[in-house]
């Protein structure tokens, strides 16, 4: 109930922000990745304004998620390694569990009766 609380009250105004942001830029402008040339239309690409900017955002987006993906790549590498190291443990731990309940039952019957 709260992550669809806090979905509508995020989202809802994310949605509208984004409608008023596409319906303000929406006139068409030309993007030239030629520098020398900017009237190539070989390296030139219009759109509406708006299509840039999602772009861009989408962009940035991608770029700081992975940024912090690689950033965060020791923390990943080393609980890996504590959890692999916790599974050898958890079975060191039952191998001596077993061999103790072993030798409990032998010395059970290895006790002298009276």
């Amino acid at each position: 109930m709260l992550k669809k609380l806090v979905n509508i009250i995020v989202l809802i105004p994310v949605g509208v922000i984004l409608i008023v942001l596409s319906v303000a830029n929406r006139q068409s402008v030309t993007l030239a990745l030629n520098p020398f040339r900017p009237e190539d239309s070989v390296l030139s690409v219009s759109a509406p304004f708006f299509v840039f900017l999602f772009l861009a955002v989408v962009v940035g987006l991608i770029l700081g998620a992975a940024a912090t993906w690689f950033s965060q790549g020791k923390y990943r590498r080393r609980a890996r390694t504590e959890a692999t190291e916790a599974l050898k443990w958890h079975r060191e731990a039952e191998k001596h569990r077993s061999q103790a309940e072993k030798l409990a039952t032998q010395a059970t019957l290895a006790a002298p009766q009276n």
